[in-house]
This record gives structure tokens, C-alpha cells and sequence, in this order.
């Protein structure tokens, strides 16, 4: 089926033997419904078809066939930008217009549903506690390896694809009465980013990490905003992680 979907967040790439690489992309319908789609080799795709957050696409997609999330969907024909995104004035009033449409869940209504029912949502938070980083594998693992050094016979060799060395994760309370706090973790493009960029440019890890808390806890979390998060679950294990989060300034009460 046809479809314009607005992109709201993007995952870092994973390897894919198949795919080149992987990358989950999340948005809002145009009924106010969220949608998964993928896969996506996004940085293989060419240059007219590379996506921004708060962008309209077009495209065609199929309910992904090996995947019970209700939400996920498979593109079908290329991916078609429609205009710039839509910017932040008035307080994001025409993104919040979009991707509230709908309204909000907690996070505790939704760790109690099957991912076959749904998978993907938006959280209000009430109070982020910590923004915090640990050490995980340095290297992808050896079939990813593998398959990352083999030339592709049919078009350009696969590219670098960094190894991020670091987990992100949230300590947070959702609106939930008697919410009893939760960790997760981020897999948001942008925070693996930002880390790269510090990391190559002051050449320190841990100053890297210090970086992207400063701007993840520091600013998308600052007492004067209203944060909310994009959350999903992983297929495999059914649990739920943040691919993004939304950030406009609170209103006057």
C-alpha cells in the first residue's frame, strides 16, 4: 500500500549479511498510527532518498511477513522525501500536533502488553533520574566482521560501520501512579552519533560519554522541558527500548 509517513526516529545501523546493514526507522501515519519500517540499508540508499527526523515520506510498504508486531512494515519501492522537516516554531506546535495526535501511554501500561498488539508508543515523563553509560563489546561480532570485509560483487564495497563501545541508558518515573522507576536503554541514531563526533574530535572516550549525557540528561531533560520518549520493542525478546525522544519547552499553567 501507498503511504506518507513522518519520520520521528531512526536506530544506529546494525550489520546485516543480507542487507548490507540494518536501520529501524519509526514515524507517524497520517492517521495519527505509529508505523516500523524496515529494513533499510539507509546510508546504501542513494543520496535523494536519505531521510530526516520531522521529514514526510512517501512510499510503498507491506505488512513485514516475519514480524507480529502490528506496527512493522516492509518498503516495498523507493523512499520519496516530501519537502524539509517540519521545524520547531511555536514551541514544536506542528510536530506536537502529529505525533501527540493520538495522546500518550506509561510506560507501565505498556510493559504489560504483548508486542503483538502493540510495540510502539510515545511516554510523557515525569522525572528523568540519570542518564548513564556502560561498557559493552568493542568489536561486532565475527559473522558481522565477515561480512563487512567481503566486496559486494554488484555495487560498492560495504562501508565502515563503527562499533559503538558504550551503552546509553535512562532511570526514569513515567506518569503512572506508584510507577516504581525504569532503565532502559536509548539505540537512538543521534546518541551514537554525538559519540562519534566527540569521541573523533577530542580523542577521549570518556569525555565522549560525558558529552552526549550532557546533552541527553543535561538539555533534553532540563527541568524546564517537557520530555517525552519514543519507545518499541525489540522482536526477538519482546522488550522495550527508546529510539528517541521529544523534547518542546513546558507551557505556562
Amino acid at each position: 500500500m501507498k503511504m506518507r509517513v513522518l519520520v520521528t526516529a531512526k536506530t544506529y545501523p546494525l550489520p546485516s549479511i543480507t542487507y548490507n546493514e540494518l536501520v529501524c526507522t519509526a514515524g507517524v501515519r497520517e492517521d495519527g498510527g505509529f508505523i516500523r519500517l524496515y529494513p533499510i540499508d539507509y546510508r546504501y540508499q542513494p543520496y535523494w532518498q536519505w531521510y530526516k527526523k520531522y521529514q514526510w515520506i512517501e512510499l510503498k510498504a507491506e505488512k513485514h511477513p516475519h514480524d507480529i508486531r502490528p506496527e512493522s512494515f516492509r518498503p516495498i519501492s523507493e523512499i520519496k522525501p516530501l519537502g524539509p522537516p517540519i521545524d520547531t516554531s511555536n514551541n514544536w506546535r506542528k510536530r506536537k500536533k502529529i505525533v501527540l495526535a493520538k495522546g500518550v501511554q506509561t510506560m507501565c501500561f505498556l510493559n504489560q502488553q504483548s508486542q503483538d498488539k502493540v510495540s510502539l508508543g510515545i511516554v510523557r515523563i515525569h522525572k528523568v533520574k540519570d542518564f548513564s553509560y556502560k561498557p559493552t563489546e568493542r568489536h561486532w561480532k565475527q559473522t558481522w566482521l565477515t561480512a563487512m570485509n567481503q566486496l559486494n560483487l554488484f555495487g560498492p564495497n560495504r562501508k565502515p560501520l563503527d562499533k559503538i563501545p558504550y551503552k546509553f541508558s535512562y532511570h526514569f518515573q513515567c506518569e503512572e501512579s506508584g510507577c516504581r522507576d525504569h532503565n532502559m536503554m536509548i539505540e537512538d541514531w543521534e546518541v551514537c552519533e554525538l559519540y562519534r563526533k566527540m569521541r573523533d574530535e577530542h580523542g577521549d572516550e570518556r569525555h565522549a560519554c560525558e558529552k552526549v549525557k550532557e546533552k541527553f540528561f543535561g538539555e533534553i531533560c532540563a527541568p524546564e522541558r517537557d520530555t517525552y520518549f519514543y519507545v518499541g520493542t525489540v522482536l526477538k525478546h519482546g522488550t522495550w527500548i527508546i529510539i528517541g525522544t521529544f523534547w518542546p519547552r513546558k507551557e505556562p499553567t
